[in-house]
């Protein structure tokens, strides 16, 4: 250390020389100095370049601790159950009962779709219902008719009374008459089914509430014109949630997903709740993935949701962040995670393992182990490590490049 101070004590005689002198060349030399014996001495105090002492490190003891391993993720707040309300029918908005934010219950009545239109086609439905029915008791009494002069011709074709093709027109007629009254009930029947559809459709004019919730959303105007069919999903009039009921959808990384587990406990931290906790629970794992970006830096993630156990009044679209709780283990070895490095390991056949290094009489000895979960600050040592040993956990530029087996040290 003495040295390095000597160089920059030096280099600025030099600098100050030359340049009171002119002398080009000692002043630039007398700044390299200066600055090569800065660089020196802090490369001594981090570590880099060991002293002749020792190296100087920090230690602390193996303990036992309760390490717990989470995946972090952020999201949106979002109503666990929310219903998406469109309507079967076209029209206009002529009766609108609800405001947003408003709370209803299950079968309350939200507008009304001006209803003229359906009105009318139920109304010619129900015509033509009578009109068919009228016809098909046409036709029965036609049958009945048929029946008994068929009836009779066929008593006078067996007595040879009449010629067989007269009789044949008879039974041909009677044939006839059957099916005019099969036909009618047929029309009957489709009569029937296309009234029935008109009276749904003037039904649906009025929208009713589906299930218990507040109206989180609120798309339309008294007077606007929507569209409906029963084919696809028509406007949509407004949603309906359950705000009792929350959740945080977030995006897991690929790497971390296998981690999480249904069932496992969350801690939820909302930024418009700054400061407060709230527990979770994993209710949802998606299975299919959630792609972005090019090939280049594509980036894939899977949906959590974790519902919020916690009874506060959250608003949908909050941003959180979540703490999932993947992994558990209580009273186990464990050190910072700084003091746990990678060198080689000639006795195995792994190439690099993890390892730390222990202090043995003012000297580091190298000791290769096997970890298990982590959190933030601790990792667990399954093997290789025993209770209360004494291992060197800084600075980390010492521990990561600088100490090997048998190194000198000294403490801070």
């Amino acid at each position: 250390m003495i040295v390095f101070i000597i160089f920059i004590l030096v280099g600025i005689m030099l600098f100050y020389y030359g340049r009171k002198n002119t002398y080009n060349f000692i002043y630039k030399f007398g700044i390299f100095l200066s600055i090569l014996g800065l660089l020196l001495l802090i490369s001594m105090w981090v570590g880099l370049i060991p002293s002749n002492d020792g190296i100087t490190i920090q230690s602390t003891q193996v303990k036992k601790r309760t390490i717990i391993q989470t995946v972090s993720a952020s999201g949106k707040i979002q109503p666990e159950v929310e219903v998406k309300i469109s309507p079967d029918v076209s029209g206009e908005i002529v009766k609108l009962f609800v405001r947003e934010g408003q709370q209803v219950n299950k079968g309350d009545l939200l507008l009304m779709i001006k209803p003229d239109t359906y009105q009318s086609i139920l109304e010619r439905c129900e015509a033509a219902l009578n009109t068919t029915k009228s016809a098909l008791a046409k036709a029965k009494a036609q049958l009945i008719e048929s029946e008994a002069n068929y009836n009779r011709n066929k008593s006078l074709y067996e007595n040879g009374t009449i010629s067989k093709s007269e009789f044949e027109k008879i039974q041909a007629s009677y044939t006839v008459s059957q099916l005019n009254v099969e036909d009618g009930q047929f029309s009957v029947i489709s009569a029937k089914a296309s009234m029935r559809e008109a009276q749904e459709n003037l039904n649906k004019t009025n929208i009713y509430a589906p299930i218990n919730g507040t109206i989180s959303r609120l798309n339309i105007e008294l007077g606007e014109r929507v569209v409906g069919t029963a084919q696809m999903a028509g406007t949509e009039l407004l949603r309906l949630a359950n705000l009792n009921v929350m959740e945080v959808a977030v995006e897991v990384n690929e790497n971390d997903i296998n981690s999480v587990s249904l069932g496992d406990t969350a801690i939820v931290e909302v930024d418009a709740f700054l400061g407060d906790k709230y527990k979770g629970l994993v209710t949802e794992i998606a299975n299919s993935a959630n792609v972005t970006g090019s090939s280049a830096d594509q980036v894939t993630n899977f949906e959590v949701k974790v519902r919020i156990i916690d009874s506060v009044s959250f608003r949908p679209g909050m941003t959180a962040t979540v703490d999932i709780q993947s992994e558990y283990a209580k009273d186990v070895l464990s050190l910072p995670i700084q003091a746990v490095t990678i060198r080689e390991d000639t006795a195995s056949e792994v190439d690099k393992q993890e390892c730390v290094f222990s202090v043995n009489d003012n000297k580091a000895k190298i000791i290769f182990i096997k970890t298990g979960i982590q959190d933030d600050e601790y990792i667990q040592i399954i093997s290789g490590l025993s209770d209360s040993m004494q291992i060197i956990k800084g600075p980390y530029s010492v521990v990561s490049r600088v100490l090997n087996d048998g190194s000198k040290i000294k403490y801070e």
